[in-house]
């Protein structure tokens, strides 16, 4: 399986750049709690820095990626799988800092490498 990046939108839309919005919206995050997983790839990469302080990402391992599938795969008219999942709240809550500060500043946001797959766990 090559890497795979998976991207979860935490914050609203209020006072956010069009540029910032148009781009979750090519990533399908169009409601909070929305998890998007892509190949990792320079153009995925370069996306989600630019709207790294709406949401947070990291590596999805295999294990979540095919709990996602089971638990939460939406399905079009024509049966194929999409590449979004819809979550509810994380149970616990976010961490301590809460949804405006970054996650090595013990926040929510921005790249949290193989720790996405806990909080994932959390939200189903």
């Amino acid at each position: 399986m090559a890497e795979k990046i998976a991207i979860i939108r935490i914050r609203g839309t209020e006072g956010v750049k069009t540029e910032i919005l148009d781009t979750m919206k090519m990533l399908k995050m169009h409601h909070n709690h929305v998890c998007s997983v892509y190949d990792k790839t320079p153009t995925i990469m370069g996306m989600v820095e630019k709207c790294k302080d709406y949401c947070t990402y990291g590596e999805i391992d295999e294990e979540t990626f095919k709990l996602l599938l089971e638990k939460r795969a939406i399905k079009d008219k024509k049966g194929k799988v999409q590449n979004y999942f819809l979550l509810n709240s994380p149970k616990g809550g976010f961490e301590k800092n809460g949804l405006k500060h970054s996650f090595k500043d013990k926040g929510a946001l921005g790249n949290r490498g193989a720790a996405i797959n806990a909080l994932i766990k959390k939200m189903m």
